[in-house]
């Protein structure tokens, strides 16, 4: 069962950082074969979703309230461990984070920019695609917006 905490950017530890940077590396960029700037200057603003296993870090997300991201609220770098993908851990991710921008951000508007094979993912969680697409990265994303 997957265990989750929130933190604030202060609230993380060095290693719980560095787990979530060598996380993020593992899947977004040696992965999925993309060479991109994942330390952003962004983490500073975000609360951060962790998702534990036997107290391993296997599953992340990052939340913004309003404004610091897109005018809306936003989740972003989600991401599960490959080995963990099969026991349904992103959808408890997205879960714990539209709860967590609820309770902390007080609103149900959440936009996220995702990759486009995983349009139904989030139509699974009301997220509805709002433009044509566009690459990232190289990678192709669309805008959804949930709320």
């Amino acid at each position: 069962m997957l265990q989750i905490s929130i933190k604030s950017y202060p609230e993380l530890s060095k290693e719980e950082l560095y787990e979530i940077l060598r996380l993020r590396s593992e899947v977004f960029v040696v992965e999925q074969n993309c060479v991109y700037q994942d330390i952003d200057n962004k983490d500073q603003k975000a609360i951060h979703i962790l998702g534990l296993k036997n107290n391993q870090l296997v599953a992340y997300s990052r939340c913004f309230q309003p404004g610091d991201y897109f005018k809306e609220a936003s989740i972003g770098r989600v991401v599960v461990k490959e080995n963990q993908r099969k026991y349904g851990y992103g959808h408890d991710m997205i879960n714990a984070s539209i709860q967590a921008i609820e309770e902390k951000f007080h609103t149900k508007t959440i936009k996220i920019s995702a990759q486009t094979y995983l349009k139904k993912f989030y139509e699974s969680h009301q997220f509805i695609q709002v433009d044509e697409g566009y690459l990232e990265d190289g990678i192709p994303h669309i805008a959804m917006i949930r709320g």
